[in-house]
């Protein structure tokens, strides 16, 4: 495996992702944003943060599988969302929670969550892009 996720000593455990990735392969794959649209572009769960989070892990995973990745190869994960508070967490960590059912996974690689005021357009709610390596 390209990527191994750590929790230096020192720095506190957060069940949700690990403090460190080291990556030792030798391709990086760079995926996009993914929003909520299905395969088609339609918009899943409208007003919806947990659905709409869901939506955007099942596509990070199509997004990896076809550059030939998984969840376990990648090293950074960044969610964006729309008018971010932290009384949101749960419904994003359902989405998470959900996706990582579906997909058989636990996608705990270190992550960043930003707040944003807005993205591409009004429907969506969250946006996640990641960074792989793989050999």
């Amino acid at each position: 495996m390209a990527v191994t996720l750590i929790n230096p000593t020192g720095l506190p455990e957060i069940d949700a992702y690990r403090q460190v990735a080291v990556a030792s392969g030798s391709k990086l794959v760079f995926v996009a944003g993914q929003v909520s649209w299905d395969a088609e572009g339609v918009a899943v769960g409208e007003d919806d943060l947990a659905a709409q989070v869901e939506q955007c892990y099942l596509n990070v995973g199509i997004a990896l599988a076809g550059a030939g990745a998984t969840f376990d190869d990648v090293a950074k994960l960044t969610v964006h969302v729309v008018d971010w508070t932290p009384d949101k967490m749960p419904r994003l960590l359902e989405g998470i929670s959900r996706a990582a059912a579906k997909l058989g996974v636990t996608p705990v690689p270190p992550a960043t969550l930003l707040g944003v005021a807005a993205l591409d357009v009004p429907e969506h709610l969250v946006e996640v892009e990641a960074t792989a390596v793989i050999d």
